[in-house]
């Protein structure tokens, strides 16, 4: 799968946003994706980050990276099934704050063996847009 292309094979239900909010993925992060409309809270752009990660989106997952910590580019592991999120903590990042975090648990499989990846991500808003600053794994 090439860089940015859409893999709809790791959404759970049909229709339903792979980030879990429980929304249809055209009334939930399709919006990010396609860029109609900005994550208004670093927890939003935590999953629709996430939601990125399933269908392979690279193209959204840099763009959406700071500046600062910005790969040049992005390939996504295409052996990774992406199969669940669930948010631990939410530290700021609200609507009217300019620096958040979130902590999550995402479990995806590799050729059948479950894996799970613990972060607390940092978010840091720009000229009025949320981007992913970086994360630190525990222990």
């Amino acid at each position: 799968m090439s860089q940015g292309t859409m893999n709809m094979n790791n959404t759970h239900n049909s229709g339903l946003c792979p980030c879990e909010s429980g929304l249809v993925y055209a009334e939930c992060c399709s919006e990010l994706h396609s860029g109609r409309v900005l994550a208004q809270t670093a927890l939003q752009l935590m999953r629709s980050r996430y939601s990125a990660f399933t269908l392979g989106n690279a193209d959204y997952l840099v763009k959406s990276w700071h500046p600062d910590t910005r790969p040049a580019s992005l390939t996504i592991d295409e052996s990774q099934r992406w199969i669940g999120l669930k948010i631990k903590t939410v530290s700021h990042g609200g609507t009217d704050q300019d620096e958040g975090s979130v902590e999550f648990v995402a479990r995806y499989k590799v050729q059948g063996k479950a894996y799970r990846l613990q972060e607390n991500s940092r978010f840091r808003r720009l000229d009025g847009r949320w981007y992913y600053l970086d994360g630190e794994r525990p222990g």
